[in-house]
This record gives structure tokens, C-alpha cells and sequence, in this order.
């Protein structure tokens, strides 16, 4: 053993988070980080993450996990979201009907650069801000039906035609966004995909 390899005698307590997700965490500095708790084992590295082992079973966090056993009792219902939005329609049945309100969701800039690197990559993000909170999607394009012939990125004018598929709340669905670069928002909606 080198000198760079000296054995851990760090005490170690066994942590765990609101989504039942177990991890460890010096004893020496104090409570854990917020929104971790301790479980009331503790010792040597080995010991803790044996005990992880044995205990965290199921990896998923708990919120998937009850989001899976729901849908697995209710195998019939996959076709709507569980989300409902105002007026008792589904997310996923929301954005189907009609355009509505959209943006480019970039970080850590919202910039048409920014928005160009990411188309260049195959995959955007896309905001629709008119849901309780914002639903942010993000799917890769569908090189075919995705027009950029209209946009002059350079001077940051026109537009482009967005279009990618992805699974929302069990369903499939196409997103199509038509956004401005002047402004990186424009309107969009979901059509729902057959299976």
C-alpha cells in the first residue's frame, strides 16, 4: 500500500432522502446536507455501504416507483395523463388541441447561439408557458420534418420549424414548434402518435 492509499477510518453515517435514495456522509461533519436525514446506522466506509446494499433494493427513486404502480394497476389508462391540467383535461390532451404559447428553454444563455448548438446536436428543449408552471419537453428533432429554411441565424431573424418525438406521461407524442429567432418563442403543439 502507498502512502497516498492509507485506509479509510473515516465513521460514515447512512443517509437517505425524501425519495427513499440511501448515500453516506462523514461524521465528522455534522448533520447531513438539507433534504437528507440520517437512518441511525453508521461506521466504517465498508460497513455503510454494505448495509446500503442490503437495504436499497430498488434504485428507482420513490416518487417512480408510485408513478409505476399506479399505471401498472391501471393498465388501461396509459393512453391519458395522469396530470390533469384546469378543467379536468390531461397534459397530454391540453397541448393537442390547438397552438399555444412556446419558448427555447436554454441554459446557462438564451441566446440564438445557444439555440443553434442545439439544434446542431439533434436535440432541443421547448417550454410551453401557458401550463401551470411550465412543461418543458426535450426531444430529438426529427431531421425530416424539421425546416430550417426559413431562418437566418447570423442576423437572428426568422424562424425555424421544430419537430422530435417523445413519451409524455405514457403517451407518444410529437411536438411541433414554430419558433421565432428574434425572440426564441413562437406557438406549438403535441399530436398524439398511434402505437
Amino acid at each position: 500500500m502507498s502512502g497516498e492509499e492509507k485506509e479509510d477510518t473515516t465513521i460514515y453515517e447512512v443517509v437517505v432522502n425524501h425519495e427513499e435514495q440511501y448515500s453516506i456522509w462523514p461524521q465528522y461533519k455534522g448533520d447531513p446536507p438539507k433534504g437528507w436525514k440520517k437512518v441511525g446506522k453508521n461506521g466504517l466506509k465498508e460497513d455503510c455501504l454494505a448495509y446500503v446494499k442490503e437495504v436499497w433494493t430498488d434504485m428507482r427513486p420513490l416518487s417512480l416507483r408510485k408513478q409505476m404502480e399506479e399505471a401498472a394497476r391501471k393498465p388501461g389508462d396509459r393512453k391519458t395523463s395522469k396530470k390533469e391540467e384546469p378543467g379536468g383535461e390531461t397534459l397530454v390532451q391540453r397541448l393537442s388541441k390547438g397552438d399555444h404559447p412556446v419558448e427555447a428553454s436554454l441554459r446557462p444563455e438564451k441566446t440564438v447561439h445557444a439555440f443553434k448548438e442545439s439544434i446542431d446536436r439533434g436535440y432541443v428543449h421547448i417550454k410551453f408557458t401557458g401550463t401551470r408552471g411550465g412543461t418543458e419537453l426535450g426531444f430529438r428533432l426529427d431531421a425530416e420534418a424539421t425546416d430550417l429554411g426559413q431562418a437566418d441565424f447570423d442576423t437572428h431573424t426568422g424562424s425555424v420549424h421544430l419537430v422530435g418525438s417523445l413519451t409524455l406521461d405514457y403517451v407518444k407524442v410529437r411536438c411541433v414548434a414554430d419558433v421565432d429567432l428574434s425572440t426564441l418563442a413562437g406557438k406549438g403543439h403535441l399530436e398524439i402518435e398511434e402505437s
